[in-house]
């Protein structure tokens, strides 16, 4: 019972974090949009704007409520949104949900095979760097981490595409699936072809940081005392690294991969764009050229829930690989009910008399701290 209570309680406090967060960023996104330089009337008609005259102009922005106050757009698009209405995209002309519903199934793709090709790879890298610390291995490694670290995403994607694309015919050229084939006549093997090049973009880049926080956790992990006395004991330095260090790694590198969705989707946008991919990325440039309002917002708020789950689950398989999180965790709510708890009134010392001392508690190396 008590169990499930703390449960709830967990739960309850993570959901008004996330709705302070939405409000917050809903309201931050929705001023820098008002602000843009960027006329959406301008934006909607496009090439056509010189054949549009005072009138049409005004009834478009009427159409749209681009003619109300910032104020009160904002709270009629927070009143549609409490309804459960995203609103209308003025750019693909559909429902806000349809399309990110839509878009986001093609970049779920890109972003998992990317995230998990990163996390393995680099987790892999960084083991093996720290493991051989300070030989060429390590010194090779670490330089093209940190060289990839300073890398743009376009940038990598516009030279793995002269390379595979251009040069040596590989990898398709752009788009999710072959030009001018139908929908039903598209195959997995075709998805997969078009995949590969977006997908390994995503994951060159995004796998310098997993190596680099890995091999700082199994430098420290093999510098520690259970490890020296492990190998004392005759253990070989193989047994030694997937014995005792593998599991203190893979708590770090697991925590910083989770937390990097907000990053995976930045570089999605820009991936995307490189390789002319119809996904959530796509969508969001789309939108923000466009000034589409309702779908920026959507966009925004999508994100936000997304990475904030993600940021959660990543606290949860954290705290399940390093049982330390959850005695810290646990520690710190003690301390915390203390501190709220009824202070004692200090004992009454006679006048000129010394207070006695604090008891001598034995520590476990054997000395005493006060």
């Amino acid at each position: 019972m008590e169990l499930l209570s703390r449960a709830t309680r967990w739960v309850a406090g993570r959901l008004v974090r996330l709705a302070l967060l939405l409000i917050a960023v809903a309201t931050a996104s929705f001023a820098l949009v008002v602000h843009s330089p960027v006329d959406p009337v301008d934006a909607y008609v496009g090439g056509d704007i010189a054949a549009v005259g005072p009138e049409q102009r005004a009834l478009i922005a009427e159409r749209w409520g681009l003619d109300e106050p910032p104020v009160e757009r904002f709270l009629a698009w927070a009143g549609q949104l409490a309804q459960g209405d995203l609103g209308r995209s003025l750019t693909f002309n559909q429902p806000v949900a349809d399309v990110i519903g839509e878009r986001f199934l093609a970049s779920l793709a890109l972003m998992a095979t990317a995230w998990l090709l990163s996390g393995l790879a680099g987790f892999a890298l960084g083991v093996l760097a720290g493991a051989r610390q300070g030989r060429w291995t390590d010194r090779a490694i670490c330089w093209w981490a940190y060289t990839l670290a300073s890398a743009p995403t376009f940038w990598v994607g516009l030279l793995l595409l002269y390379v595979f694309s251009v040069q040596l015919g590989w990898t398709p050229v752009c788009c999710a699936v072959p030009v001018g084939t139908l929908a039903e006549e598209v195959t997995l093997l075709d998805r997969l072809h078009h995949l590969v090049l977006p997908a390994l973009t995503l994951s060159i880049v995004g796998v310098a940081p997993v190596v680099l926080h890995t091999r700082h956790a199994v430098v420290e992990a093999l510098a520690s005392d259970y490890v020296a006395f492990a190998r004392a004991q005759g253990e070989s330095a193989t047994g030694v690294v997937l014995h005792r260090v593998l599991r203190n790694a893979a708590a770090p590198a697991v925590l910083l991969q989770f937390s990097s969705l907000g990053e995976l989707f930045g570089g999605a946008v820009l991936a995307e764009q490189v390789f002319s991919y119809p996904g959530l990325g796509a969508a969001t440039t789309a939108a923000a050229l466009g000034q589409d309002v309702p779908l920026l917002l959507g966009i925004v708020l999508f994100t936000t829930v997304f990475v904030f789950v993600g940021n959660q689950v990543g606290d949860l398989v954290h705290a399940r690989l390093d049982p330390r999180v959850t005695a810290d965790l646990a520690a710190a709510r003690r301390g915390r009910r203390g501190l709220r708890g009824p202070v004692a009134a200090p004992r009454p010392v006679a006048p000129g008399a010394l207070p006695a001392e604090e008891p001598v508690v034995p520590s476990p190396a054997g000395q005493g701290v006060r």
